[in-house]
């Protein structure tokens, strides 16, 4: 019986010639991520453990841009617990304001994750790696602190399900409205502690930034893990920000999935995932009736990559956002940031009547930069739509792409670029 391609990478780093599903491992890790918020926990518990130091200073990364800039004194003290225990144990990837970003988009930019590697971070999205053919995956702040510890973690190994991707998405359809597409299929248990494994030849109409964003939202179908293949591209963008060492896995032929989904990207709709859970789908072409919006963010892990960017500022340019309407758009690193800036990106967004914030996580998780009041309803490019997740209980988010975000925007109301 064959190995899925997450079976054989957590085989390699349990140093074992097979795993199965169910089986329980120790596996090696190549990195440890935190942030601003889970990681004062973990540090916490690591000095419960009376450990001294980190098991690789290199193969740490703490990155506080949840609550950053410092919101509040409560998040200027996780910060400084952070920061004085990376000061400490002189951890090499600490990335402080000015240098910091959304972490999952600023990893991979840094060059911290290529394919093969294990990685565990304290934060759901950790999923996002797998665009790389890398296993990644969220853990809780005592996982991280055994990981920061020994380099080691137990993981239940996972079964797996076969996303065939065929086709060639239309304009306006990108990686969010892949993805909604398949929760809206499969549910937000659909992939419950699965492996969500993408092939096929639609995969290479699909940029780095798409893969990032389906990868990243795995964990909204219950997926222990999204993963890709590693083709040209993946490898032209590991190349091109990286200097660790990469390897390859490839799923055995007669590798075992719980369930196959053949899904043609070509015949995929802008999709919106309507409150309350990011399994309550509809395409644009589904909704009937106006539904008004007081504001757009666009932004966070999910949609905060140039190429959102530039879709936003496509339908943005020469257009103004609508009365009444906050438009807040937040590059995810400071890199993008600056491109966005170069490219001009940032004085659309600015003469559309946007605001464009520094990065940070902020409005997704009712942080702040974009607090909903009771009553109101977003459109975000974020990854949840849970009730409360961006403020009042009785607000509503509804999850879309930039391109349907933007068009919003513009509209006062949920639209696609194709109707303005």
């Amino acid at each position: 019986m064959g190995m899925t391609m997450t079976q054989k990478i957590l085989a390699a780093h349990a140093g074992l010639d097979m795993v199965m599903a169910g089986q329980l491992i120790e596996a090696d890790l190549d990195l440890v991520l935190g942030n601003d918020i889970t990681s004062p926990v973990a540090i916490k518990e690591m000095e419960k453990m009376k450990v001294e130091g980190v098991f690789d200073k290199d193969k740490i990364a703490l990155v506080p841009d949840h609550f950053v800039p410092n919101k509040d004194i409560k998040s200027a003290e996780h910060c400084k617990c952070v920061r004085e225990f990376a000061l400490r144990n002189q951890i090499t990837n600490y990335f402080e304001v000015g240098e910091m970003g959304i972490e999952h988009a600023l990893l991979p930019e840094k060059g911290l994750t290529v394919a093969g590697d294990v990685i565990i971070g304290a934060d759901s999205h950790t999923c996002t790696y797998g665009a790389l053919g890398a296993f990644s995956t969220g853990v809780g702040s005592t996982d991280m602190a055994a990981g920061m510890a020994t380099g080691k973690a137990w993981f239940k190994v996972p079964s797996a399900i076969k996303f065939n991707l065929t086709g060639k998405p239309d304009k306006w359809v990108g990686g969010k409205d892949v993805i909604l597409h398949i929760i809206g299929m499969i549910g937000v248990d659909g992939a419950l502690y699965k492996s969500m494994e993408f092939t096929g030849e639609g995969i290479k109409n699909l940029t780095m930034d798409d893969r990032f964003t389906i990868a990243n939202m795995a964990i909204e179908a219950g997926g222990k893990n999204g993963i890709f293949p590693v083709d040209e591209l993946a490898v032209s963008y590991m190349k091109e920000h990286s200097v660790k060492p990469y390897t390859i896995y490839e799923a055995d032929a007669d590798a075992v999935y719980d369930e196959e989904y053949t899904i043609d990207l070509s015949t995929l709709r802008p999709t919106i995932a309507f409150p309350h859970l990011p399994e309550n789908t509809k395409t644009i072409d589904e909704i009937k009736e106006e539904i008004k919006i007081d504001q757009v963010v666009i932004g966070s892990c999910t949609n905060g990559r140039i190429e959102d960017m530039r879709t936003a500022a496509e339908v943005l340019k020469g257009r103004h956002v609508a009365k009444g309407v906050r438009c807040i758009i937040i590059p995810a690193t400071q890199s993008i940031y600056l491109q966005a800036m170069e490219e001009g990106l940032l004085k659309i967004f600015i003469e559309a009547g946007a605001v464009v914030s520094t990065p940070t996580c902020g409005p997704c998780l009712g942080g702040y930069m974009g607090i909903l009041a009771k009553g109101e309803k977003c459109v975000s490019t974020t990854n949840r739509n849970f009730v409360g997740r961006m403020g009042h209980v009785d607000s509503e988010i509804y999850l879309a792409g930039p391109a349907v975000a933007a068009a919003s925007a513009v509209t006062g109301k949920i639209s696609c670029p194709c109707q303005l």
